[in-house]
């Protein structure tokens, strides 16, 4: 395994990590030089690991899972940070409405009361990218149509079209989203979905061990710009959305997201360039899974399996050997956790573990231990 550093990261002490650098084009073709383990080339001694963070498909969680790193092990947000993503919030509102409006039309879908016919010709017409406050107009109509039981059909057959997760967890809450002064909790920004375009780096200090997490766009579009880029990263962590066993793509509406998760993940973990990284694999939105499964039959989307109905458990756990049985090579062996990214909690205590599997395989490596 080559070991190839990057002059501007070895710094003297104190070390100073930032909290997100997105990577120019220059540097994509050269992500894999950043310091890739380095216990004695700095006068700190830091141990630095790079781990690029990586999903078969859009809206798996990798962002949530990097903005608590930031919560756990960085500075956190701060009201002015907390600020900063008013905007987005009212903007994924607006996204959210306008795609159940749109999906009502597709669907055939009719509005219990009348007055919501207006109110979605006034939501439909909002150009979302210029969306910065939430005002009293758009406050009600909104509110009107949240309640209307021809919006809510929508929203119960979300699977047939592309519908943020997050939707009903602002939408349930617009009393205290719209007030003046409004800031958004720390929870409201993890929910924020904004899709990753191009390489973005952040690095975090845990007890003078670097680790630079890569955040790379999930969506076909995004994967060519990265795909080739990690060879020899310290560990590929692989997020999939437990949920989506019985939703389509963004890209193609007749190709199962979880079937296009499954291919990409085979892909990686055969690549010559990864054949010396780890492989972690975080089964995500478990909480999402529990409340799916009890109406969305996972034999529907998946007729290999066998398990009960309803079983959350028997339904994550077949999900997880459908992508471990992928994996080739008896000697590679994939990490697995499931995981709630929206959960602090939980991702603490897992990525305490992740933390521990991965120091323990490097220092292996360069015969440290």
């Amino acid at each position: 395994m080559r070991l190839r550093l990057n002059p501007a990261y070895s710094q003297p002490c104190p070390f100073h990590v930032p909290q997100q650098r997105v990577l120019g084009s220059g540097e994509v073709g050269g992500v894999d030089c950043i310091l890739k383990l380095n216990p004695f080339g700095s006068p700190c001694s830091n141990l630095s690991i790079v781990l690029s963070v990586s999903s078969g498909t859009g809206e798996s969680g990798k962002s949530t899972f990097i903005k608590q790193m930031r919560i756990i092990h960085g500075t956190g947000y701060t009201d002015e940070d907390k600020r900063g993503f008013t905007k987005l919030v009212y903007q994924n509102i607006f996204t959210s409405m306008q795609s159940m409006i749109r999906a009502s039309e597709t669907l055939k879908i009719q509005y219990k009361y009348e007055q919501n016919k207006s109110n979605a010709l006034l939501v439909r017409e909002v150009d979302v990218e210029k969306v910065c406050s939430f005002e009293q107009p758009y406050i009600s109509a909104i509110k009107m149509l949240w309640t209307d039981p021809g919006i809510q059909e929508a929203y119960d057959r979300r699977r047939e079209y592309q519908l943020s997760d997050s939707t009903k967890y602002y939408l349930k809450d617009l009393e205290r989203i719209a007030t003046t002064g409004y800031v958004p909790t720390q929870q409201d920004v993890l929910r924020v979905r904004v899709p990753t375009t191009g390489i973005i780096e952040y690095p975090f200090d845990l007890e003078n061990v670097i680790f630079r997490m890569v955040d790379v766009g999930g969506q076909r579009s995004e994967r060519r710009k990265w795909i080739h880029c990690f060879e020899n990263v310290t560990s590929i962590m692989f997020l999939v959305a437990l949920s989506e066993y019985d939703q389509v793509l963004v890209e193609s509406d007749n190709e199962n997201r979880m079937e296009e998760s499954k291919a990409l993940f085979r892909t990686i973990i055969t690549y010559p360039w990864f054949q010396n990284s780890s492989v972690i694999l975080f089964l995500n939105k478990k909480d999402l899974l529990e409340e799916k499964i009890t109406y969305s039959h996972l034999v529907d989307y998946f007729p290999e399996f066998d398990g009960p109905q309803r079983d959350a458990q028997a339904g994550r756990e077949f999900i997880l050997k459908m992508f471990v049985d992928l994996n080739p090579d008896s000697d590679k062996i994939i990490y697995s956790h499931f995981t709630c990214a929206t959960d602090t909690e939980n991702i603490r205590f897992v990525f305490a573990a992740v933390k521990d599997t991965i120091l323990q395989l490097n220092l292996k490596e360069y015969n440290l231990v």
